[in-house]
């Protein structure tokens, strides 16, 4: 399964929000990653639906996550941008062609069909066990504890 290029910008906007005591304006996230304001800012709709973030008006507004990033998973963020569907839609090709299965032979799914279902539950527990709050220790540990505290007081200059 391909994930769209949007999940990857969502996850990097969630984790640099654990980072900020105000509101993150969207121009200035998108100025961070260096991508396309009107991109970016789908993502954040995207989340935004999913109540994940939420958008805080005003002259100091921006966006904020709508609750601890201990409680939001990876797959809440895979979600949001990609949608909840599976990844794998067996189409029953097994009731196709000169051998086909007749369709009342076909009670159960095959074992392709199962064989990727299995795939898809472990991934999304996989990605449900992954927390924003775990994404950020993991910047941290990778870049040292100023690293996002550097991204936060890079917002503050705004």
């Amino acid at each position: 399964m391909k994930m769209s290029g949007g999940v990857e910008w969502a996850l990097h906007c969630c984790v640099v929000l654990t980072s900020v005591d105000e509101p993150a304006p969207a121009a200035r996230l998108a100025q961070l990653h260096d991508v396309s304001p009107s991109y970016l800012a789908k993502q954040l709709q995207a989340l935004s639906r999913a109540d994940l973030i939420r958008s805080v008006q005003g002259k100091a507004g921006g966006y904020v996550l709508t609750r601890p990033p201990s409680e939001i998973t990876v797959l809440d963020v895979v979600e949001a941008i990609d949608g909840p569907g599976p990844a794998f839609a067996c189409t029953e090709i097994r009731q196709r062609g000169p051998m086909a299965t007749p369709p009342e032979a076909c009670t159960a799914p095959c074992a392709i069909s199962r064989a990727m279902a299995n795939a898809e539950a472990q991934w999304r527990a996989a990605l449900r066990a992954v927390t924003i709050a775990d994404l950020a220790d993991d910047v941290r540990g990778d870049y040292g504890p100023g690293a996002l505290a550097g991204i936060g007081a890079w917002f503050k200059e705004s």
